[in-house]
């Protein structure tokens, strides 16, 4: 067996609800020389979250555990509390709230030590808290008895009168705990068995490199859009090299405006070496400077300042490539063509209508589009221009943020235009394949605009998500969430990818897996759309609609919220809400969200109204209809001849 050495004294223990907490408790623990663990913040990429805690935990000395109501509801905190105690770790609590426990997390806790700060304020019990867990820490291994001093500090014994009636409950928790220790424990108790010195690090590979964005050093400011699309064009470039770990723009970007150490970025990204620099441009002319970092250190290994013309603005990016890929002792590959526009305003326009579209919302969308249309009329022979016009009619079409029928056209005209510009421009290919997949089923077509995509720019990342999407689309979920996987390790802290694997693991019945990443979610961006909706439909396919009920209510997006409702009343038997929620969804979004309807029915089994809305999806060429194969919400439909009928009509890819 294994000899755990102590990395770190204390693993805090919260529901995602409690993380302001949480968070507060670290601080004054680090800042009382408590060296703590905590997720997301100590969560290495590359290594699945759920080993991550658990690692951790085995491998500190005492569990800051953050009670409340949340944490109650929270089956992830069960699992850390009794993984805890199966390791003879003190655990003490700090009680925010008059949660009551139920009987699997009081089993465990029956013997522990907790602070109630529900009476007296978080700020006040604290310093106290704080001392009972420094002392637990510097006691020797397994030793479990402590005295945190203050009377505030009491022996939490809720087993008496309630262990007959909560036993049932207790066995219950327990059989739920073995079967999510089927995911998260065996890689852990294999590579103990197989190795006499494991270690709970994942190591960061050498040739390994995140772009943080330039920063914008312009007179007047105004050109955050050029640093932005810089760092952007680099990262696409160096992502072609064999061999080189390139994190991908989401992740890199988070770091955006922040004076972050470069050890802790890299890190939190899993990488050996950091790119960064500034850009300032004036009049037709542009200095930009660059340098190399190992993040271990802080040290430069490169750097170099440039002052060009605009238009000699590639070559500076193929120097700034070059130099690294050297410096890294890697080969930097030969790219699929890239346009080099002679038209320097044009190539800044689309550079404005990347950042735009980066934003993520209807009016930067439509910002976007001005900005591209700007850059075709500079260069009417601009062919990625034209292309990237192409797909953000189809991100619209997808948000609902234009009609079906109109962003089809529009996106379709685009695209036609880009090719017959450039008939070898491989993104060009893969926004038609995209954009006949989603707007009228042609999956023939999209499968063969991939293929010729992949040949023109074999080294495009955009090759991988492709590959997923159409795995998901034939319902081979294993091969999807292998995928989704590789796509979060190289971009660790988008939330995006992490909701995207969220839905293949529902879809796949891996329900503590997709509990474990819904939060992760939930933990890199609450506001996401989606974020507390998801992991509601979760919770719910746990059989837990209380819990779910409130998650949902959580949720920030109104037409998301109304849906998920709607299949939470309905499980808790709340069947007038529920179908007061469903009238009233339809009667607001009937006209473009036929297949979030076709669900809601499927979910009460009320098959014609089901297939009727399923056939009105269909006919306005709804892009979710293509998952339709293993969405769970439709499952009542599945021995309905009509549903072998539909699927024949869609001619899905096997």
């Amino acid at each position: 067996m294994v000899q755990v050495t102590h990395e770190r004294d204390a693993f805090i223990s919260y529901a995602s609800q409690d993380k302001a907490v949480a968070d507060a408790i670290c601080k004054s623990l680090e800042s009382a020389g408590v060296a703590c663990w905590i997720a997301p913040r100590d969560v290495r990429p590359g290594e699945f979250y759920a080993e991550s805690i658990v690692h951790a935990i085995d491998s500190t000395k005492v569990i800051a555990l953050v009670l409340s109501n949340n944490a109650a509801d929270s089956p992830h905190v069960l699992r850390e509390v009794e993984r805890a105690s199966s390791k003879r770790h003190a655990v003490i609590s700090f009680r925010i709230d008059a949660a009551a426990l139920p009987a699997g997390l009081e089993y465990f806790l029956n013997s522990s030590q907790w602070l109630d700060a529900s009476s007296i304020g978080v700020d006040r019990a604290l310093p106290r808290f704080v001392d009972a867990v420094k002392s637990a820490a510097q006691q020797p291994s397994g030793l479990m008895h402590i005295n945190p001093g203050p009377s505030t500090i009491a022996r939490v014994n809720w087993r008496g009168r309630l262990m007959l009636v909560a036993l049932a409950v207790i066995v219950a928790a327990a059989l739920a705990y073995l079967a999510a220790d089927r995911f998260w424990l065996p890689k852990h108790e294999l590579t103990e068995q197989q190795s006499t010195a494991a270690t709970p690090t994942v190591a960061i590979n050498d040739k390994s490199i995140a772009v943080l964005p330039f920063v914008d050093m312009s007179e007047k400011h105004d050109q955050e859009y050029f640093g932005d699309g810089l760092s952007e064009e680099l990262i696409d470039h160096l992502a072609h090299t064999p061999g080189l770990k390139v994190i991908a723009r989401t992740s890199s970007f988070q770091f955006k405006g922040r004076n972050e150490d470069m050890r802790a970025i890299g890190q939190r990204l899993g990488v050996a070496n950091l790119l960064e620099g500034s850009v300032r441009t004036s009049g037709k002319t542009v200095r930009v400077t660059a340098q190399l970092i190992k993040a271990s250190d802080g040290s430069h290994l490169w750097s170099e300042a440039y002052d060009r013309d605009m238009r000699d603005i590639f070559k500076v990016q193929d120097a700034i490539a070059a130099a690294v890929v050297t410096a890294l002792q890697v080969t930097l590959a030969t790219s699929s063509a890239r346009e080099r526009p002679v038209n320097t305003e044009a190539y800044k326009a689309v550079l404005r209508g990347r950042y735009f579209n980066q934003m993520g919302t209807k009016e930067d969308s439509g910002r976007a589009i001005d900005a591209y249309r700007e850059a075709t009329r500079l260069d009417p022979t601009y062919a990625i221009a034209f292309a990237e016009l192409a797909n953000t009619y189809d991100i619209r079409a997808s948000y609902d943020w234009m009609p079906i029928k109109e962003a089809y056209a529009e996106a379709r005209a685009a695209i036609d235009k880009s090719l017959k510009l450039d008939p070898t421009l491989a993104i060009a290919h893969r926004v038609l394949g995209w954009i006949e997949r989603d707007f009228k089923y042609d999956f023939v077509t999209a499968r063969v605009e991939q293929q010729r995509a992949d040949q023109l720019d074999p080294a495009d990342p955009a090759a991988m998500r492709d590959a997923g999407r159409y795995a998901f689309i034939a319902g081979n979920l294993a091969e999807a969430i292998r995928v989704s996987r590789q796509l979060v390790e190289r971009d660790p802290l988008d939330a995006d990818a992490w909701l995207t694997l969220t839905v293949e693991l529902v879809r796949a019945d891996r329900l503590t897996e997709a509990e474990v990443a819904a939060r992760t979610v939930l933990e890199l961006n609450p506001r996401l759309v989606f974020a507390h909706g998801m992991l509601a439909f979760v919770l719910l396919y746990e059989h837990k609609p209380n819990a779910a009920l409130a998650m949902a209510n959580q949720e920030t997006d109104a037409l998301v919220r109304s849906q998920v409702l709607s299949d939470v009343l309905w499980a808790l038997g709340r069947r007038a809400e529920a179908d007061g929620l469903l009238a009233e969804f339809k009667a607001k979004y009937g006209d473009s969200e036929a297949f979030v309807i076709a669900e809601r029915y499927a979910v009460r089994n009320e098959r014609d109204e089901a297939f009727l809305w399923l056939d009105r999806a269909y006919e306005n060429r709804v892009p979710e209809v293509t998952l339709i194969r293993t969405d769970e919400s439709l499952q009542n439909l599945h021995g309905d001849p009509r549903w072998t009928a539909f699927l024949r009509k869609l001619k899905l890819p096997e």
